[in-house]
C-alpha cells in the first residue's frame, strides 16, 4: 500500500468513524490541544475527559493557567497520576505566557518542559494544520502490526524506524483528521487485545494480519521484576481532629504535594514525635497497602498516632500543616494518600 493509499483508507475511515465530539475538539486552541494531549500521555481518553473539562471550567485559557499557584494545579490532577506532567504544565504555561504565544514550530515547542516529540506533533498537526508526524503508544501499535515490525518499540533502533514510517505516511494535507485518526484507530479498532482486524482500514496490507499473528505485535518489553520498596506513614492526629501533612520536594515521586511524614519503620516515626515533644496518646497500626509505580511496587503501613499536645509546630515555613479530613479535597494529594485519609476519617477519634 502507498502512502497516498495509506492516508486515503484512513481519513475515509475517520470521516465514518472517527472520534470528533472529545471535548478538547470543540473551540480547537493550541492550550486545549496541548492540554489534552499532555493529560492523555500513559492515560485513556474516559479517564481524561473529566479532568480536562475540570481544568478548562478552572483555568479557560493559559494566562489564568500560569498565573494559579501551583497547588491549585496538583489538586486538580490528583488521581491522573504522573505528577510530573503537571508540574511541567505549569511550568510551560508561564514560560508561553512571558513569551505572548504558543510556538508554531518544532524546535521551540520540544524546548518546552514536557513536551516530546510525539506531543508536538500532534500540537502542529492538530491545533497548526502542520504536517508533522506523531508516535505515541497508539500509532505505535497500529504501524508494528501495519510493518510487522519486530523488535521492542523502546529500543532506539525499533523507535527510529517506527519515526521513519511514521513520517513518510503523514499527508501534507488534511494532517489534523489525520493525525486523529490514527489515535483512534489504534485506541478503538487497533486494540492492545483482541483487535478488530474485520474493521480496520488496512487490514488488507496489514502484514500481521496477513501472517494471523497480530498479538505478538508489538514486541512487549522484555520482562522486569519490579523492586519492593516499605514505608510507614504516619497519620499523626492531634485534639482538634487535624492531620499533620508534609509538602513533598519539587522533584521526585508526587512531586510538589502534600503528603504525610515517611519512615523505615515504627521506631523511627516514635522518635520523630519524640524529638518534638509530640506525647503519644494513642497508636495504632493499620493494614499494608501496595501502590505500583512504572518502576517499583511501594508497600506502605499507615500507622494512627493521636496526640493531645496543645501545638502547632512547623517544621519548615509553608512545608508542613494541621489540616481537617474533611478538607482534603482542597489539596494537592497522591491519589494513595488522598484514599488512606478519607478512609482514615472514621478512625481518628
Amino acid at each position: 500500500m502507498s502512502p497516498s493509499a495509506f492516508q486515503r483508507n484512513i481519513l475515509a475511515w475517520f470521516d465514518q468513524h472517527g472520534r470528533k465530539d472529545l471535548p478538547w475538539q470543540k473551540d480547537r486552541t493550541p492550550y486545549r490541544v496541548w492540554l489534552s494531549e499532555t493529560m492523555l500521555q500513559q492515560t485513556q481518553v474516559a479517564t481524561v475527559i473529566p479532568y480536562f473539562n475540570a481544568f478548562i471550567a478552572k483555568f479557560p485559557d493559559i494566562e489564568s493557567l500560569a498565573n494559579a499557584p501551583v497547588d491549585e494545579v496538583l489538586h486538580l490532577w490528583s488521581g491522573l497520576g504522573y505528577y510530573a506532567r503537571a508540574r511541567n504544565l505549569h511550568k510551560t504555561a508561564q514560560l508561553v505566557t512571558e513569551r505572548g504565544s504558543f510556538p508554531d514550530n518544532l524546535d521551540e515547542i520540544v524546548d518546552l518542559p514536557g513536551i516530546g516529540l510525539s506531543t508536538a506533533g500532534a500540537i502542529l498537526s492538530i491545533a497548526f494544520n502542520k504536517s508533522h508526524p506523531i508516535l505515541d503508544g497508539n500509532v505505535k501499535r497500529v504501524l508494528t502490526r501495519f510493518r510487522a515490525v519486530d523488535g521492542w518499540p523502546g529500543n532506539s533502533a525499533v523507535n527510529k524506524k517506527l519515526w521513519e514510517i511514521s513520517a513518510r505516511l503523514t499527508p501534507a494535507e488534511r494532517v489534523a483528521d489525520y493525525t486523529q485518526a490514527m489515535m483512534d484507530l489504534g485506541a478503538t479498532v487497533c486494540t492492545r487485545s483482541k483487535p478488530a482486524c474485520e474493521a480496520c482500514p488496512l487490514s488488507a496490507d496489514c502484514l500481521a494480519r496477513l501472517a494471523g499473528n497480530s498479538s505478538v505485535y508489538p514486541t512487549p518489553k522484555p520482562a522486569k521484576i519490579l523492586p519492593v520498596k516499605q514505608l510507614i506513614l504516619l497519620v499523626l492526629s492531634n485534639a482538634d481532629k487535624q492531620i499533620l501533612l508534609e509538602k513533598r520536594p519539587p522533584a521526585g515521586i508526587w512531586g510538589g504535594l502534600w503528603s504525610l511524614p515517611e519512615f523505615d519503620n515504627v521506631e523511627a516515626a516514635r522518635d520523630w514525635c519524640f524529638s518534638r515533644n509530640i506525647h503519644i496518646a494513642g497508636e495504632r497500626m493499620l493494614a499494608t497497602r501496595r501502590h505500583t509505580f512504572s518502576h517499583y511496587h511501594l508497600d506502605y503501613t499507615p500507622l494512627l498516632i493521636q496526640t493531645d499536645n496543645p501545638i502547632n509546630f512547623v517544621m519548615e515555613a509553608n512545608q508542613t500543616v494541621w489540616y481537617k479530613t474533611g478538607q482534603i479535597n482542597k489539596l494537592g494529594l497522591a491519589a494513595p494518600v488522598k484514599r488512606l485519609l478519607q478512609q482514615s476519617h472514621t478512625e481518628i477519634k
